[in-house]
């Protein structure tokens, strides 16, 4: 055991190497928190989460002024327990994305720390179940591109071993909606996976409409059709369509998660570890699934949750969305459309230290005072 003496915060603003869109916004900028644990035996762990667009600094500030002053003279091992100390003192916050955000960076870097203490790779810490999970790719298939690039995207993605690629949807028309995926599947055929998203973007009768036209391209689950704090019509498309349904990225407790799978909401768990508050929290989301026969199919957050979907057996997929470049050494291992998680110490991200000192803002950090 290892008492934390020092915390280092700080924020990199990652622009993405393409540009991103869907029914409700743009992806224009990712503004990524950092923290950095220091053991009392001079062992440090590296954690993160991010923003779409704004809000970082507002993570930033709960993290300076009221969770990382908590966690000097604590033991690093006790990630649990800190983990709900924590949430526990910033309990009017709770729940909720900014918190959530907050709880992660530190819940990672303490699990990536105790990985390097006990010189073991995170996926293998947290159950060792499979050593690679088959990836399905967004990158592709945002509501901008045309429909001849979508078709040439997924061909390609085909090629290299790709199990499936997402569409995004939400155009004015039913009928653009249906072009689209009937081009990619017609181009594809029936053995390769078809997702599609509507990013919360329809009510209820809308949704039903579109479902009718993912059944007939056999669609693998609809994502986020509806405002995702709205269980009730989520049970009601669920229980009409025999096209599964997906939730998760817009949730940020284990109680929500519940909520869903109880009353049979999803049929698709969607769980960020950034938004969930870390991956204290994303494991037992996990296993609550796997109670419920069903399967976690992360969002985004690729070059972390490799490490977690390989350390769970109801995890079918893995989103190919690129996060971190320009910021580690060394990206992902993908072969053949699989993913492998890394097999050295820690949660498996190769940091450019050098790439991140030069970029980071907003820094803060608080210590023991000798």
């Amino acid at each position: 055991m290892a008492k934390i003496v020092k915390v280092e915060i700080y924020m990199v603003d990652l622009q993405p190497s393409v540009l991103r869109t869907d029914a409700i916004q743009s992806f224009e900028s990712q503004q990524t928190p950092f923290v950095t644990i220091t053991d009392s035996e001079g062992q440090k762990g590296t954690g993160y989460s991010y923003t779409i667009g704004k809000g970082g600094t507002a993570v930033m500030a709960l993290l300076r002024d009221n969770l990382i002053p908590q966690l000097i003279g604590r033991e690093a091992e006790e990630i649990g327990g800190i983990w709900r100390d924590l949430m526990f003192s910033i309990h009017a916050l709770v729940v909720g994305p900014i918190s959530s955000l907050a709880l992660a960076a530190i819940d990672i870097a303490l699990w990536d720390l105790r990985c390097i203490r006990a010189n073991q790779p995170l996926y293998r810490t947290l159950g060792g179940v499979k050593k690679s999970i088959p990836m399905y790719t967004t990158e592709g298939g945002w509501l901008h591109i045309k429909t001849a690039d979508l078709v040439a995207d997924a061909l390609d993605a085909q090629a290299k071993g790709y199990s499936g690629s997402k569409i995004k949807i939400g155009l004015p028309t039913i009928a653009q909606d249906r072009a689209r995926l009937k081009a990619v599947r017609d181009a594809v055929g029936v053995d390769y996976e078809i997702m599609v998203d509507a990013n919360q973007s329809f009510n209820l009768a809308e949704a039903k409409r579109r479902a009718t036209i993912l059944e007939e391209f056999n669609i693998a689950w609809f994502e986020e059709p509806m405002p995702a704090d709205d269980i009730f019509q989520h049970t009601l498309l669920a229980s009409g369509t025999s096209v599964p349904i997906a939730v998760g990225e817009s949730m940020y407790s284990l109680s929500q998660f519940k909520d869903y799978l109880t009353v049979g909401g999803a049929s698709i768990v969607q769980v960020d570890v950034a938004r969930i508050g870390g991956i204290t929290p994303w494991m037992k989301v996990a296993h609550l699934a796997e109670a419920f026969n069903v399967s976690v199919c992360p969002h985004f957050l690729m070059e972390l949750h490799v490490s977690l979907v390989c350390a769970i057996p109801n995890a079918p997929w893995l989103e190919y969305i690129p996060q971190l470049e320009g910021l580690t050494k060394t990206g992902m291992q993908i072969q053949n459309g699989q993913a492998f998680p890394s097999e050295k110490p820690g949660i498996g991200i190769d940091w450019d230290v050098a790439a991140i000192n030069t970029s980071k803002i907003d820094v803060h950090s608080s210590e023991v005072v000798a």
